[in-house]
């Protein structure tokens, strides 16, 4: 049996057919009302309406669970998608369990020369998600791959699911990231670089852009690298994490995130089920690389691999793996920055001038992109 399906909202009481959108005014006659959707069902609590919009607020969780208690399928304690046990085994509820609103599939499509991306922010579906503005799952075979390109105002984090790539930029800096390795490049004011495969056959990993606030943008580029081994890790009851930023179960990752940024690659064991907390106030997101898993809440529908799916904001995401399969998605939030965007391509900036100086910068070689003038990749 599947939970409710609710929404909360206020509206007046009409004589017609439905109810109409309306502002809470306490000088009005109508009631201001809670509706509830049910299936094919609707239910209507009505409030007092000289009782305060904060208390009405307060007051609305109880109310809502108080109705549809009859309706829900009797769960066990170890089952409620509101508890949790922490790392240090003590049981904590989530006040406001996270849940999924917005479910998109990553679609095959090219980039770069001749690599195929699926994308699965930033495109028309999710353009961005504050402060995140793509994540692309890759994949690249030689001779294709990603020659060379510049970036300005942003962070990009590569990590290698299977295979390697070669990175290389016009300051002198290259190296090879192999898979379980992360890169995290600070592009600030000004890189160019490549990114091609190193070996023979398909090349795979996620690569996440991770937007700069104003007084970043313009910063000297930097680099985080870790390899496979040095990445955090930890595991219980059939969870196992890889801490790339963040913490997860008390083991907390060395990447410094000028964006305070949360990134973790969960695998979950046949019949696992892990729950974890995330700073209220940050957006967040999950992608499925491999399995199926219930996320959110026991009574949604099962998703399958490539998919986003955007979460609702609250305390925590619970996660079940009701298959027989492994699971592994990664579970990525931050904190929005809630500044004006304006992206051309590979440039990110608060304006359209800011944009046009940038490409003014980069085509004249200037202001972070001197030593463009005379570097190729190899």
């Amino acid at each position: 049996m599947k939970a409710p399906v609710f929404e909360t909202f206020f509206t007046s009481r009409n004589t017609g057919s439905g109810h109409s959108w309306w502002t809470p005014n306490y000088s009005t006659t109508p009631p201001s009302a809670i509706t509830l959707h049910e299936l094919n069902k609707t239910h209507t609590l009505y409030i007092h309406p000289h009782i305060k919009l904060s208390i009405q607020m307060r007051l609305l969780r109880s109310i809502i669970i108080n109705q549809i208690k009859p309706q829900l399928p009797s769960f066990s304690c170890k089952q409620n998608t509101k508890f949790m046990m922490t790392n240090v085994s003590e049981p904590v509820e989530f006040s406001s369990p996270r849940l999924v609103t917005k479910k998109v599939l990553a679609k095959s499509q090219s980039e770069g020369d001749g690599a195929v991306v699926r994308r699965s922010i930033g495109r028309p579906e999710l353009k961005s998600l504050d402060p995140f503005l793509m994540l692309d799952e890759f994949s690249v075979s030689p001779p294709a791959g990603f020659p060379d390109h510049p970036h300005r105002g942003f962070e990009t984090v590569t990590y290698m699911l299977e295979g390697a790539v070669t990175h290389q930029d016009f300051a002198g800096h290259k190296g090879t990231i192999r898979a379980g390795d992360v890169q995290w490049m600070t592009a600030g004011r000004g890189i160019i670089h490549s990114e091609m495969p190193a070996g023979p056959g398909a090349q795979k990993g996620l690569q996440l852009w991770v937007n700069l606030s104003s007084k970043d943008k313009m910063v000297e580029p930097n680099y985080q690298e870790l390899l496979s081994e040095d990445i955090k890790k930890a595991e219980k009851d059939g969870v196992e994490v890889k801490i790339i930023a963040g913490e997860s179960m008390g083991v907390k990752s060395s990447v410094y995130t000028r964006t305070p940024t949360m990134f973790l690659d969960f695998t979950l064991s046949p019949e696992a089920q892990m729950h974890q907390p995330v700073p209220e106030s940050w957006n967040a997101f999950v992608y499925v690389i491999d399995g199926e898993g219930v996320f959110g809440s026991m009574g949604s529908s099962p998703v399958s691999a490539h998919h986003v799916l955007v979460l609702s904001h609250g305390d925590g995401l619970s996660v079940w793996n009701n298959g027989s399969k492994p699971l592994r998605f990664v579970l990525i939030g931050g904190q929005p920055i809630n500044e004006p965007v304006v992206q051309y391509g590979p440039f990110v900036m608060n304006t359209k001038a800011e944009i046009e100086q940038a490409l003014q910068d980069y085509r004249y070689c200037k202001n972070g992109f001197e030593m463009a003038k005379y570097w190729r990749s190899q």
